[in-house]
């Protein structure tokens, strides 16, 4: 049951304030099984998260060395969204959690504008400078975005940072067109792979994952802003070989010489794709 020492007051998805303690940290809601990190984050430590050792070093090797791998996997989601896209909805995208802006740059070749947000400063001036792209560093929650409407949203790998995600959604309700379609991609943590590896599932990793759906969850919490998922799956993911090698021998096992001996070798240098069936692709048309 809910403990009293837990700083969550309450499930973001069904208001519930009873929990069990899943895993040391780690409270799953009794009624709709969301899951949520025990943990109670200022604006000013979630930033601070995010700083420029994030992108390279804290969670990346380097960020920005894997562009091209990463804009494989956002031409996937393109490509995906795409498809359930119509003529008029080309107009305005806006992309929550836009980083170094890798999956702007895509877009605008389809969008008449695009535009993001993000907290990081180094990420935002990179967008910025480097790649020309209209985007802001800001919390969603404060930022101003007047009488803006959005034909999509787009949050990749982005809502379980977030400490108040239903906020954020109810927010964008209020932003995106009738029809408009949000989409997010986001782990799984009802999938097998979840189960099976417990509290070692990958991403599991509070404080920079803070909660964790289910694909039930998630189309329940889109539901109470007024969205219909359309679409669901589960999608794979081009990966460097440099940065898996990173975290495994670096950031997991400590050993940095193993990974500086890939890198000598230039074994490090190509990618692969992998689907472990636990990282979910939502999309969801505005009502």
């Amino acid at each position: 049951m809910h403990s009293s020492n837990s700083v969550v007051s309450a499930c973001i998805v069904c208001n519930s304030n009873e929990f069990t303690t899943l895993y040391d940290g780690i409270l799953e809601c009794n009624v709709c099984d969301h899951v949520v990190a025990d943990l109670n984050l200022s604006s000013e430590q979630l930033f601070e998260l995010y700083k420029k050792n994030y992108f390279f070093g804290e969670e990346y090797s380097n960020y920005v060395n894997d562009e091209q791998v990463l804009k494989k996997n956002f031409r996937l989601r393109m490509k995906i969204l795409n498809s359930w896209l119509k003529p008029e909805q080309h107009n305005s995208l806006f992309e929550v959690g836009c980083a170094y802006g890798f999956f702007l740059d895509l877009a605008r070749r389809q969008f008449s504008r695009v535009s993001g947000i993000d907290i990081t400063d180094d990420g935002i001036r990179y967008a910025r400078e480097h790649l020309k792209l209209d985007v802001v560093k800001d919390d969603l929650l404060k930022h101003d975005l007047g009488n803006q409407k959005f034909d999509v949203i787009c949050l990749w790998d982005t809502i379980e940072h977030l400490s108040q995600p239903h906020l954020y959604l109810e927010k964008l309700s209020r932003h995106i067109t009738p029809g408009g379609l949000i989409a997010i991609t986001t782990g799984n943590i009802a999938s097998l792979n979840a189960r099976w590896s417990k509290e070692r599932w990958r991403l599991l990793h509070p404080p920079t994952h803070i909660h964790y759906f289910t694909l039930q969850s998630l189309e329940r919490l889109l539901g109470n802003y007024g969205f219909k998922v359309i679409y669901k799956s589960h999608c794979g993911f081009y990966r460097s070989i440099d940065n898996v090698a990173y975290n495994l021998f670096v950031l997991r096992f400590k050993k940095p010489s193993f990974y500086s001996t890939l890198k000598k070798l230039k074994l490090t240098r190509f990618d692969f794709y992998l689907n472990m069936h636990d990282i979910m692709y939502v999309i969801a048309a505005k009502n």
